[in-house]
């Protein structure tokens, strides 16, 4: 069996396939500038999953007809597999996280951590079998909006870890961890000796948010057993009018 000697992430905050400012849909945009990229794992966040048309909806409303189930037609981007998981639920549909690959999902689970019922929030996590590896632990996250929420979730994204990821296999956390303060990284690396893509080349996250003109520093790539061989922020030309988030993107190598 061939060995594959590195692959590419993303992560990214799609904005449920809307503009900044909802002003219109970029479901084709974003599934282009992902195949353009070749990444072979992407993380998605705020995935609408299913979407119901509402007696009296307009062609605008519909949001120039979006797909009913986004992570769907992401797939078609070239992506094998794509696992989905449900997290906010309401009247005309629901949304979440996802990961796109183009490696064999093994299995997959969604796990509800939300701190309270105004943020319905989920760890997605699911096992890729990149060819010579051991199986590569990925986990997409989209965490609250407090701090006292994200304390929370941070804790139980390491608790689902030390019980589910054994120490010697390949781990990647990424997504939007809402976490201006810069206090996860410290944490995660503490408790599940992980390190951030971009402060391990760096020295600080990518700021991510606003994506035309960033200054927070929002989304992050966490690896643990692997090797950070670049890392990029995808902010400008087409990128900056699509989401309100910029994409990242890392090339890792296994140790």
């Amino acid at each position: 069996m061939t060995t594959t000697r590195n692959i590419t992430v993303a992560t990214y905050n799609i904005h449920k396939g809307l503009s900044h400012f909802n002003r219109r849909a970029i479901h084709h945009e974003v599934r282009e500038g992902l195949r353009e990229t070749e990444a072979h794992i992407v993380f998605l966040q705020e995935v609408q999953g299913a979407r119901r048309r509402i007696a009296g909806e307009g062609v605008h409303r519909t949001r120039d007809h979006a797909p009913a189930a986004q992570h769907n037609y992401f797939r078609e981007g070239g992506f094998a597999e794509v696992v989905y998981g449900k997290n906010a639920v309401y009247e005309d549909g629901h949304h979440g996280n996802a990961v796109l690959s183009r490696f064999p999902v093994l299995d997959w689970e969604n796990i509800d951590i939300s701190h309270h019922v105004l943020e319905a929030r989920g760890l997605l996590h699911c096992r890729v079998q990149v060819p010579g590896w051991a199986p590569l632990h990925c986990v997409c996250v989209h965490l609250g909006l407090w701090a006292r929420s994200r304390k929370f979730q941070i804790a139980r994204i390491c608790e689902r870890i030390e019980e589910h990821v054994p120490h010697g296999e390949p781990l990647i956390i990424a997504g939007d961890f809402n976490d201006w303060r810069r206090q996860a990284s410290t944490i995660l690396a503490r408790e599940l000796d992980v390190h951030e893509a971009f402060e391990h080349l760096g020295g600080r996250p990518a700021r991510t948010y606003p994506a035309i003109l960033p200054f927070l520093s929002l989304d992050r790539i966490y690896v643990r057993h692997l090797r950070v061989q670049s890392a990029t922020r995808l902010n400008e030309g087409a990128w900056a009018r699509l989401s309100d988030h910029a994409a990242l993107m890392a090339v890792l190598a296994p140790l």
